[in-house]
């Protein structure tokens, strides 16, 4: 693997994971677009971890919230910090279920489809204009119920179709039920950490039994790689959503979606 795949895979994984533009829709491309072959278990996993990373760090005080939701929920509890951790589990169940049962089909049939990552990005895109131009703004996470963090996690079901967006399809559901959007995007990015975390260990499962689980430089710099482009990418998103809307991501979507399908069209 060159220096250059390396640094392209690892800078896309991180800007992308993010920001409502899907992550998986831009690796999936990368191959047909580059010629380069597939970067490989091994940097998927590192590339997941640096991202996990990264919203760990900047969301740390509620991962600590969090974490301390552990005792209460243990205690029978549902204050803040227990509600907090409880509404994002709610969430995560939906993605998880789906993603255990169907990982091997979802593979098989979305791999490097650039029709479905054109599709999904471009209609999805559109999805994500309509709620935020329409949706009300007056929920906190705090004001949140377990239904509409089921609605939530039903949504993240969408983002295993490569080209949807996990944060885009998500902070979508959140615009939906009326959340602010620095609180669409929050709600987001706390869920994110058991789905990427989830998708990393199954990766992680895969390399092991593969045989190839050795750790190496190459690893390394890719999770690092990942982990300061999604650190930026998320300081960037949460300053935007504080004065702004999502129109900037949906022309992207838009003008990639259609591209992408006149691309596959016309070949």
């Amino acid at each position: 693997m060159t220096l250059t795949h390396l640094f392209v895979v690892a800078l896309v994984q991180g800007i992308t994971e993010f920001l409502p533009i899907s992550s998986s829709g831009h690796l999936i491309l990368i191959p047909p677009l580059t010629g380069w072959p597939d970067q490989g278990m091994l940097i998927d996993v590192a590339v997941h971890v640096g991202t996990l990373l990264a919203v760990i760090v900047y969301f740390r005080r509620d991962v600590l919230d969090m974490a301390r939701g552990l005792v209460s929920l243990a205690r029978g509890r549902l204050d803040g910090p227990g509600r907090l951790l409880a509404l994002a589990l709610i969430a995560t169940v939906p993605v998880v279920v789906v993603g255990v049962l169907a990982k091997d089909l979802i593979a098989a049939t979305f791999r490097e489809n650039v029709l479905v990552v054109g599709w999904a990005t471009l209609v999805f895109g559109l999805v994500i204009y309509v709620t935020d131009r329409y949706g009300v703004t007056l929920k906190r996470i705090e004001h949140l119920r377990a239904s509409d963090a089921v609605i939530v996690g039903l949504a993240q079901v969408l983002a295993l179709i490569p080209g949807t967006s996990r944060s885009g399809i998500t902070m979508a559901a959140g615009r939906l039920l009326g959340m602010e959007r620095p609180e669409a995007a929050r709600f987001s990015m706390l869920i994110g950490i058991p789905a990427i975390l989830g998708a990393g260990l199954l990766a992680a499962k895969d390399l092991h039994e593969s045989g190839n689980a050795q750790l190496t430089g190459d690893a390394l710099l890719a999770g690092g790689l990942a982990f300061a482009s999604a650190l930026i990418a998320i300081w960037g998103l949460m300053a935007w959503l504080k004065r702004a809307t999502f129109t900037p991501f949906v022309i992207y979507r838009v003008v990639l979606g259609i591209g992408l399908l006149a691309w596959a069209y016309g070949t």
